[in-house]
């Protein structure tokens, strides 16, 4: 349904809601079903561009042993397996926005607005946030930041993004090597392809190592060891990187597009402003019924912490 009061009032309409859920991890997509089955609808934010939190960025690909009635899966097989479970109940998935703002109303509903400016009205919230929006790492670069979603990119784009264009990937991992090597092999490819490391070892599995290697030797990658410290622009445009080399001088790479694979890191941002009870940076809730000591507001796994949580 649609608040028409706040469309009148110029805002863009809100997305009313029984419960919104921060978080599409396996807690928050797990509360989603919970809630489905006492016929309670759903939509669910998370700052990734896909579901699964933690479990998918740190166990994705890696066994886990401890879920209930399942003796092995990887992180991505769970959150298959959850999507699945509960797909009948048509939860809304609202990806790649972090929540920004809360508010409560004299309803008693809650206002909330994520970074992209969606703007829902709720009755209940469930924070399912884990250990805080998974954001991508930004090299210290001053003033890089202001350049993403024009030339600097946190994932691969369509091939026609890259045609003909100086293409800089940052990072060391199985996701940046890749990303290099499937630029290099494009049929209609990047002007040029450089990997920047601070140094020429990297956590990418062995396989992957191997297949970059093999595109260095071939001329297809420019592999540059150094430390991004600055930057180059002209009419709102990059035009170089500055680096620092292994002796510690600095350097100037010409580049036209910058890919980010530098992993990510947890922020809880918004929420630590929301005037919730918290503990070293968790929510505190009652056990009875996980409420925080705001009304309408739940917070659900390692986001809460109560008396005796083994952690």
């Amino acid at each position: 349904m649609v608040n028409d009061s706040l469309r009148a009032a110029g805002t863009p309409a809100a997305i009313e809601t029984d419960a919104l859920i921060i978080g599409a991890g396996p807690v928050g997509l797990f509360q989603a079903f919970q809630l489905g089955l006492l016929e309670i609808s759903a939509h669910i934010v998370d700052a990734l561009p896909y579901a699964g939190g933690q479990c998918v960025e740190l166990y994705g690909d890696k066994p886990i042993y401890d879920i209930p009635g399942i003796p092995f899966c990887t992180g991505r097989e769970l959150i298959a397996q959850l999507q699945k479970q509960v797909a009948p109940f048509k939860p809304v998935m609202h990806l790649g926005q972090l929540v920004s703002s809360m508010q409560r109303q004299a309803d008693g509903r809650l206002l909330l607005e994520t970074s992209s400016g969606t703007i829902f009205l709720a009755k209940t919230l469930f924070i399912a946030a884990g250990v805080g929006a998974f954001q991508p790492r930004m090299p210290n670069v001053e003033g890089l930041a202001a350049h993403v979603g024009k030339q600097v990119h946190l994932a691969l784009a369509e091939d026609a993004a890259w045609v003909g264009r100086d293409v800089l990937v940052l990072g060391d991992s199985d996701n940046a090597l890749q990303a290099a090597i499937t630029l290099a092999g494009q049929t209609h490819r990047p002007k040029s392809v450089t990997l920047m490391h601070r140094r020429n070892v990297f956590t990418a599995e062995p396989a992957t190592t191997a297949a970059f290697q093999s595109r260095v030797d071939a001329g297809q990658i420019r592999f540059v060891a150094g430390q991004p410290c600055g930057m180059d622009a002209a009419n709102g445009q990059i035009t170089g990187l500055h680096y620092l080399d292994a002796d510690g001088t600095q350097q100037i790479l010409p580049m036209d597009e910058v890919l980010l694979q530098l992993g990510l890191s947890p922020k809880l941002g918004a929420i630590a402003h929301w005037d919730l009870d918290m503990e070293r940076r968790q929510l505190k809730v009652r056990t009875e019924d996980f409420a925080t000591d705001q009304p309408g507001v739940f917070a659900v796994g390692d986001i809460n912490t109560y008396p005796g949580k083994k952690k």
